[in-house]
């Protein structure tokens, strides 16, 4: 016996097919174009209207007064269950089904390589004109995890790949591409300005390329950098426009942000007591540099003087690298055309055994 109801992974039918069709309710058919058979129905009504055999009568008044039985009132049940026994087979054909909720694909994202400058520039306290106690780093890290986590009840980028790259004189890989935002953003939190003058400077083609190697790999569709920095290419050994090239080959976009106000900007330095005072220090950011990576790459550039700016660039990043959805769909469904299939059987199995018993026709 056919359940009536069953969860089924496949089901085969012939190639007249098409795109799923959903109506309310959370049904929906798989192949809806075998609906369309349903409407060459009265065809077949007509085709089974034809008598087979003709007896011919010299009057037709010698069937007046001629009274009908039950039989020939219901004479057309048979014609009557295989119609709608066919139009119960097209049906299940059609593939009539709701989807498991709990079985829904996760959408698809991109893949996203945040790329950070920890220079000691980064000490510099003018993202924030009020409050001099935070440095650049401190800024870029609270935005840095609003972007990956989302704020305000946005999601962030709960879909997409995102990896961390720190840089100064030297680019390390922080964090690889991951979906555990949670953990990437205690990792930024935790990532520091650089002490040692040895490991002092800004290899920013060194930390791209480093980016474009881990993107590289990645099967994501889209694949992404956004390169902060606060200074001018000093140290490394890729040169920017190479990594830039690099990227390109590779089809990876690069977006670009120059943080930093501009003229001069307080940082904290020792005085000749030794004591820790805030001096100025030239702002000093290649931006036609990084306008042209972000060029060459297909990117954009952006010029972040404050706090509230720097936010203001993750969102329009945000909203120009969104989350492309490729499909929604199920990988459990539950199946009803067995029920279809078997109503459709039983009704063409009735019609044939009453047609060939109590309807039976001579000839």
């Amino acid at each position: 016996m056919i359940s009536a109801v069953a969860k089924l992974h496949s089901f085969s039918v012939p190639a007249f097919t098409t795109g799923t069709l959903s109506i309310p309710g959370g049904f929906e058919f798989a192949h809806p174009m075998w609906l369309l058979a349903i409407l060459a129905l009265p065809l077949l009504w007509w085709l089974l209207s034809r008598p087979s055999s003709v007896l011919i009568f010299s009057s037709s008044s010698l069937l007046s007064g001629h009274h009908r039985s039950w039989k020939q009132r219901l004479v057309q049940t048979p014609k009557f269950l295989s119609v709608i026994g066919i139009a119960c087979l097209f049906i299940a054909l059609a593939r009539p089904r709701t989807p498991d909720a709990d079985t829904r694909v996760s959408r698809e994202g991109i893949a996203i390589m945040m790329v950070l400058d920890r220079s000691s520039s980064m000490n510099a306290r003018d993202l924030v004109p009020k409050d001099r106690s935070i440095n650049r780093l401190d800024v870029v890290q609270e935005v840095f995890v609003d972007f990956v986590l989302g704020k305000d009840g946005t999601d962030g980028r709960v879909d997409d790949l995102v990896g961390l790259i720190g840089f100064a004189g030297y680019a390390d890989s922080i964090c690889p591409l991951t979906l555990d935002h949670a953990n990437l953003s205690n990792l930024a939190s935790e990532l520091s300005i650089v002490t040692d003058q040895n490991e002092d400077g800004t290899a920013v083609g060194d930390a791209l390329g480093l980016a474009v190697e881990r993107l590289r790999r990645s099967k994501a569709k889209s694949r992404v950098a956004i390169l902060l920095t606060d200074g001018v290419s000093n140290a490394g050994v890729i040169q920017p426009l190479k990594a830039a090239d690099l990227a390109k080959q590779f089809d990876i976009k690069v977006y670009c942000i120059g943080a930093g106000t501009n003229g001069v900007a307080p940082i904290p330095m020792q005085d000749f007591t030794g004591r820790v005072v805030l001096g100025e220090m030239e702002v000093r950011i290649d931006e036609e540099l990084l306008k042209e990576v972000a060029s060459l790459t297909g990117g954009k550039y952006f010029r972040a003087t404050d706090a509230d700016s720097l936010a203001s660039v993750y969102e329009q990043i945000a909203t120009l690298e969104r989350t492309e959805v490729t499909e929604q769909r199920f990988l459990m469904y539950t199946e009803h055309f067995p029920i279809w299939l078997q109503i459709g059987g039983g009704l063409l199995a009735i019609s044939a055994l009453t047609r060939s018993t109590l309807f039976r026709r001579l000839p």
